[in-house]
């Protein structure tokens, strides 16, 4: 059943992510730090993946999966760095971290402080059984890079040897 129905699962994950990001943001008014809004753009992508090939009706679907393979390896990248930033192992992008630079310029430090968002990607703004969201996020990113490598290998990974009648 898993087979049959993949490509649409793909986008049922995809579209539960992204409304579940929603819920929390304009809901429960959970305002997204700038990791958060990067790891929503593989969905995005997935979403529209599908709907163009849906609209167009392609029956062969192979770049599809390997779009989805390649965009859960981009929205890993992004999840997991999140997760290092919540735990402190890894720093932040640009304007992403907590701490100022030094000076003693009053003016130097205005200035820092207004360019650092209001959301800080160190802090975790909710969590579930102690993951985060970006965890939860990095969890559903691999497995669907997982069972889509499946489904692939599965469908794809094999030659069909062709038997000559003599």
């Amino acid at each position: 059943m898993l087979q049959k129905y993949w490509f649409y699962l793909i986008a049922l994950f995809s579209v539960v992510a992204l409304v579940s990001a929603f819920i929390a943001e304009f809901y429960f008014n959970l305002a997204p730090c700038k990791m958060c809004l990067k790891q929503r753009e593989p969905y995005y992508i997935i979403i529209l993946g599908f709907i163009l090939i849906a609209i167009l009706k392609w029956q062969d679907r192979i770049w599809f999966y390997l779009g989805v393979q390649l965009i859960s390896i981009y929205g890993l990248f992004y999840s997991i760095w999140h997760v290092g930033i919540e735990n402190k192992f890894l720093s932040g992008p640009a304007g992403c971290s907590d701490g100022l630079n030094i000076t003693n310029n009053a003016s130097d430090l205005k200035a820092q402080i207004l360019s650092k968002p209001v959301i800080n990607c160190e802090d975790v703004a909710w969590s579930i059984f102690g993951l985060s969201a970006a965890t939860i996020n990095s969890l559903l990113l691999f497995l669907i890079f997982i069972l889509n490598a499946i489904y692939i290998f599965s469908n794809y990974g094999t030659k069909k040897e062709i038997s000559k009648k003599k």
